[in-house]
């Protein structure tokens, strides 16, 4: 954009070669993905999703890491601190994080329609303003069926992680992203587009999903964007801007109010569980919990420091 933003970035995907940005955090440098391969006899991916899984058992480390980065931007430093003083000549304070971005493998279905990508999602959605940003191809996208599809894939991205959803049209350098635009706030445009392509099955399944489909795509974010000029960017900025406070004002309660119905419904089972255990006669031992006898003291395991 020509302006400098503080960003953080993360890779979420095991099996690429290089990617195109300097990583804050990697999944290469903690799962190896070959021997993943190796050792579970997986295909190229399942071994993605193993890799995924294993990564996100440690998820809350990589979630401490952020947290601790933010409030290292934010947090002064102490008065009267000589070492920190004598330091603070040479050393920049670090600027506050304005986005993370997180790049997830390529597979939609391995990160979407997986339980550590929904896990990952919420552990990013609790703690920060959280929007999922989906990357299309203009050109491909020009084709009303590919454009189906594109549209399919965000909405059913959208509604399974429940959160804003921002649509990149990509590569508006090389095609103009205003058909497609058209075809997204109305339908009529589409079915017209359609009326001048070869009719086939494709063409009439593309029709039918546009009538019924088209009201949950058609108030999508949408942005058009070049990642090789750089065009749209600023237009990028103000697109997750909007959906920050999509998140905030709508999406935020509904996040908060289904984590008080969980955790309602974790007492109710609980107390089901302990009336069951009184009802049916508890052995003494469990008996003497119940009636307030202390048990042993386990040491805490100290978390790992990063």
């Amino acid at each position: 954009t020509g302006k400098s933003k503080q960003t953080y970035f993360m890779n979420l995907d095991p099996a690429v070669s290089e990617v195109p940005y300097k990583c804050n955090i990697d999944i290469r440098d903690t799962v190896n993905y070959r021997e993943v391969m190796k050792q579970y006899r997986l295909g190229p991916n399942g071994a993605i999703l193993t890799s995924l899984n294993l990564f996100a058992t440690k998820f809350h480390q990589v979630i401490g890491i952020l947290e601790d980065r933010c409030k290292a931007a934010t947090t002064p430093a102490a008065e009267g601190d000589n070492e920190t003083a004598a330091s603070s000549t040479t050393t920049k304070a670090k600027a506050p994080l304005k986005y993370i971005f997180v790049d997830t493998p390529g597979q939609i279905e391995v990160f979407t329609w997986s339980a550590s990508g929904q896990l990952i999602a919420e552990a990013f959605s609790s703690t920060f303003p959280t929007c999922m940003l989906f990357v299309g191809d203009t050109k491909r996208c020009m084709n009303p069926q590919t454009f189906m599809s594109t549209m399919m894939y965000s909405t059913s991205i959208m509604y399974k992680s429940q959160l804003p959803l921002l649509l990149a049209l990509n590569k508006c350098d090389v095609a103009p992203s205003d058909t497609i635009l058209r075809w997204m706030k109305s339908s009529d445009e589409l079915t017209y587009a359609l009326s001048e392509t070869k009719q086939g099955f494709d063409s009439t399944l593309t029709e039918s999903l546009a009538l019924f489909v088209s009201e949950f795509y058609n108030v999508l974010e949408c942005v058009s964007v070049s990642a090789a000029t750089g065009m749209g960017m600023d237009d990028l900025e103000v697109s997750l801007e909007n959906c920050k406070q999509e998140f905030i004002k709508e999406f935020l309660p509904l996040l908060e109010a289904r984590k008080e119905h969980l955790q309602g419904k974790d007492k109710k089972g609980q107390d089901r569980m302990i009336a069951n255990l009184t009802n049916d006669g508890m052995k003494e031992d469990m008996k003497r919990v119940m009636d307030g006898a202390k048990l042993p003291k386990k040491d805490a395991a100290e978390e790992d420091e990063n």
